[in-house]
């Protein structure tokens, strides 16, 4: 796809079936690709009830990049689900199998079938901090200001 600078090598799980498609950006300009559940059965989520969800996938992130689990907007808005720690970090050497931690913030059960787009995964660059202890920090703008201390919407 142009416009892609980052390749991430992606191998399926065989679970004894025919394997799911790979994940995939859905336009041009997505910065996600969709994660699809992979499925024996259809699975049903209970109001406020959380479960792992496999993807069927284990992918080999390149070092200096993380993979970043975040939700789909349309299932949120349709069902109230969601991914509860989103966004959820792949690290570059995690081999295992990709799972999504859903969660059903809606009043009614939400159903979750094999192949359902269930969250996107955004490839991003990472930066490690080297810390450096000071006795001051500089002065800024803001300053000691906590929530709301930017100002208020009008």
């Amino acid at each position: 796809m142009s416009g892609r600078t980052v390749a991430v090598e992606v191998v399926r799980l065989r679970r004894g079936r025919d394997a799911l498609p790979l994940p995939r950006y859905m336009t041009p300009a997505a910065a996600g690709m969709d994660l699809l559940a992979d499925l024996d059965a259809e699975i049903v989520l209970a109001a406020g009830e959380r479960r792992l969800v496999p993807t069927g996938i284990t992918i080999a992130i390149p070092v200096g990049f993380e993979g970043q689990v975040r939700p789909r907007s349309g299932l949120a808005a349709r069902e109230g689900v969601t991914v509860l720690n989103a966004p959820g970090t792949i690290d570059a050497d995690y081999r295992g199998e990709v799972q999504v931690l859903l969660v059903n913030l809606g009043s009614t059960p939400a159903h979750i079938r094999r192949g359902d787009r269930i969250a996107q995964l955004v490839l991003a660059p990472i930066a490690s901090a080297v810390w450096h202890e000071v006795d001051r920090l500089p002065d800024s703008a803001r300053g000691r200001g906590g929530f709301g201390s930017t100002g208020s919407t009008p």
